[in-house]
């Protein structure tokens, strides 16, 4: 698994020949640490008297951070078992035309969970983007950097997840499903980029940039 693995080992992996990981399980990783970096933010926060008034609302957000961390860090892997599927696929005998066809459904199967996966992926980081305006509005001033961080990082997230669903669509020949995803994809970005903006601002705002 590759969440058990050290930094090294992982950012090692990234870089080999090779199809997985790629760039769906470093989505799910950027988006768990921008979770994380929110979380962080609440954590420095909550306990703390001078931000009294704010405590409940901070709690609420570790809780929602650390379930989005948790999920982000589970697509990671996820990521690589769906794309090694589409792999599997391809490599299916093709000699007979009986044969032919069963490998081309089974590769569009495979694609259509390829493309499921970062779905979920940036949903994900749109959740964690989502979250972040009442974070970095209400947080610790001293972390608001970190918190600034988090939104780029899931910001980051979310856009490289959307070029892995449309690589997977632009392969994919069911039209109906194409259409379905891309507009489910574009709705999901126009609220992250939405979200990301409004934090960042807040951030930019706090740090007198």
């Amino acid at each position: 698994m590759l969440t058990t693995m050290t930094v090294q080992e992982f950012v090692s992996e990234l870089a080999s020949g090779s199809a997985t990981p790629g760039g769906g399980s470093a989505a799910g990783l950027a988006g768990a640490q921008g979770a994380a970096l929110l979380s962080m933010v609440c954590n420095l926060t909550i306990g703390r008297k001078k931000y009294a008034d704010v405590e409940k609302e901070m709690l609420v957000a570790l809780d929602q951070a650390e379930t989005l961390r948790q999920r982000l860090i589970e697509l990671i892997d996820e990521d690589v078992r769906a794309f090694d599927g589409v792999m599997a696929a391809y490599k299916l005998p093709k000699e007979t035309p009986e044969q032919k066809t069963a490998r081309s459904a089974a590769i569009q199967m495979g694609l259509k969970e390829a493309t499921r996966t970062p779905m979920k992926t940036l949903q994900a980081c749109v959740a964690v983007l989502e979250l972040a305006p009442r974070v970095v509005a209400h947080g610790n001033p001293n972390v608001i950097s970190d918190g600034g961080a988090g939104v780029l990082a899931a910001h980051a997230g979310m856009m490289t997840a959307a070029l892995n669903v449309r690589i997977n669509l632009n392969a994919i020949k069911d039209n109906i499903f194409v259409v379905e995803q891309s507009a489910r994809m574009d709705e999901l970005i126009a609220r992250g980029d939405a979200a990301k903006e409004t934090a960042w601002a807040i951030v930019t705002e706090r740090l007198g940039m």
